[in-house]
């Protein structure tokens, strides 16, 4: 109880202060402004897109009117897989003090598709990559060094993410001058893997219920995301 009503309080004041209150205010999700947090997130991070920035602010929004999901309204992540491999496409947001975190390179799965993620699925052993919100969970150390489970919260989309072992990790194929060699960066089994040398401060930056925002303009995702619908926790076509 004490756990949930500490979520509940932060969320309300970081949402506060995106509509424009004192830190301390108390403002229901439901009346926060979404383009409030979409132009900060924008702001922060000039080289995103600020459609995509839109979605993720959505879907934020969503999320924090969901307490079950367990979502800490502090930080955010964001995957932008319509770019190719070869540009910068991840960003972590600190929200609290208003600031980029980083902005980085991102592998995706060997069968999503070459330079470009044009192929996803929730299915275990497909070794493609997954779209949609995710809650950033635990660490632990496995084969591939210090890792952070994903559990997604898209159902049909990303929901088996955590049997798969969809996790963040590092990798040494996430090697950007590697990529203008060869026209792309290595590919993972599926995981959004990231530099070794800002894997650990990228995880530790998301680890413990933060989102994770991973996009690409599917129109059957986007039609029937939760998190995207014009009415929170109801599937509809997001807003473009």
């Amino acid at each position: 109880m004490i756990a949930s009503r500490t979520r509940w309080q932060a969320a309300c004041g970081l949402l506060a202060l995106l509509a424009g209150g004192g830190a301390m205010a108390a403002a229901p999700p439901a009346t926060a402004s979404t383009d409030d947090l979409t132009a900060l997130l924008a702001r922060t991070a000039p080289n995103a897109d600020r459609h995509v920035l839109k979605l993720a602010a959505t879907a934020l929004r969503c999320a924090l009117q969901r307490p079950e999901l367990g979502i800490k309204g502090e930080r955010l992540g964001v995957i932008d897989y319509s770019r190719p491999s070869t540009e910068q496409r991840l960003w972590v947001f600190d929200l609290a003090r208003q600031r980029l975190l980083f902005e980085e390179w991102v592998a995706h799965g060997r069968n999503s598709g070459g330079n470009r993620t044009e192929h996803f699925s929730n299915r275990d052993g497909s070794f493609m990559s997954s779209i949609g919100a995710f809650t950033a969970q635990e660490t632990y150390m496995g084969g591939n060094g210090y890792s952070l489970r994903l559990d997604g919260l898209e159902p049909g989309f990303n929901d088996k993410a955590r049997a798969r072992a969809i996790v963040i990790h590092g990798a040494p194929y996430v090697n950007p001058t590697m990529a203008r060699v060869q026209g792309r960066l290595g590919r993972s089994l599926g995981c959004p893997a990231v530099r070794l040398s800002v894997s650990r401060p990228l995880i530790d930056s998301l680890r413990g219920g933060t989102l994770v925002f991973a996009y690409y303009p599917d129109p059957q995702w986007l039609q029937h995301s939760q998190l995207l619908a014009p009415q929170c926790g109801e599937a509809g076509v997001a807003a473009r």
